[in-house]
């Protein structure tokens, strides 16, 4: 590439960052209806994450809206049965598929036959997370345009800067720009079980056993009142590791 198709390519990289910028501006104060009908605008490859409550109003929304979406799933093969169940339920409750991505078998046989099963309790969980979610989730994205969370502001000091919008730069490929929408990112815990309630849709029967945040079934616990909602995850760790690499700040 010459010199001045670099310059090129740079000065079209700041446009666009620059445009994504300004919509997560006039975006901010928007709804979440609005946000998910601006996320389908845009065209291109979009999909739903989804593994939580979070994420159920956000299927709810974009069903009821008629807007033409797809879900995916993390399946990492240490969630708990209660979450399999969930998933499964919330699939013929909206009659849509779910499309589960799956961890490379070698490179999970290669780390639990050197390191046994628990490594993470010894060594943090980064490398676990990062083979059984973040790899999985690299591969689905790089068949995406944008994709679209529940992270809210207020569920941990990692997330505390969430924007409606984002160009994300971690799992954006070489000469392709991945689109992140966070339509709750505004959203507290209790407007998210407001609308379950309201709406009266699936969630986690793990919920009613005290858990609020729940992931793998070794690294989740229920919380005691009044606990962080992410005190259940990584307990071991402390509160600013607290993410698996699938939502990295990029402040």
């Amino acid at each position: 590439m010459t010199s001045s198709q670099n310059t090129d390519t740079s000065s079209k990289n700041i446009q666009l960052l620059e445009q994504i910028s300004a919509l997560a501006l006039e975006y901010a104060d928007k709804s979440p209806h609005d946000i998910l009908k601006l996320a389908f605008a845009q065209g291109g490859e979009i999909a739903i994450s989804f593994s939580g409550a979070e994420d159920v109003v956000l299927i709810d929304m974009a069903h009821r809206l008629k807007l033409p979406y797809r879900v995916f799933s993390l399946d990492t093969g240490r969630l708990h049965a209660e979450t399999y169940q969930f998933l499964e339920t919330v699939r013929k409750f909206y009659n849509t598929p779910i499309e589960i991505c799956f961890p490379e078998p070698q490179a999970v046989q290669t780390m639990v036959n050197a390191k046994g099963l628990f490594s993470f309790y010894v060594d943090n969980h980064q490398e676990c997370c990062g083979i059984r979610k973040v790899q999985p989730l690299r591969k689905k994205l790089a068949t995406l345009d944008a994709w679209i969370t529940g992270q809210r502001k207020d569920q941990s000091p990692t997330r505390s800067h969430v924007p409606i919008v984002q160009h994300d730069a971690v799992f954006s490929g070489e000469g392709k720009t991945l689109l992140k929408y966070n339509p709750l990112a505004h959203w507290t815990s209790a407007d998210v079980w407001n609308y379950i309630r309201m709406m009266e849709i699936p969630y986690n029967p793990l919920h009613e056993k005290g858990y609020i945040s729940i992931g793998c079934e070794p690294c989740t616990r229920p919380v005691l009142p009044n606990q962080h909602e992410r005190e259940g995850r990584w307990w071991w760790e402390e509160a600013t590791h607290k993410e698996c690499g699938l939502h990295v700040s990029q402040q």
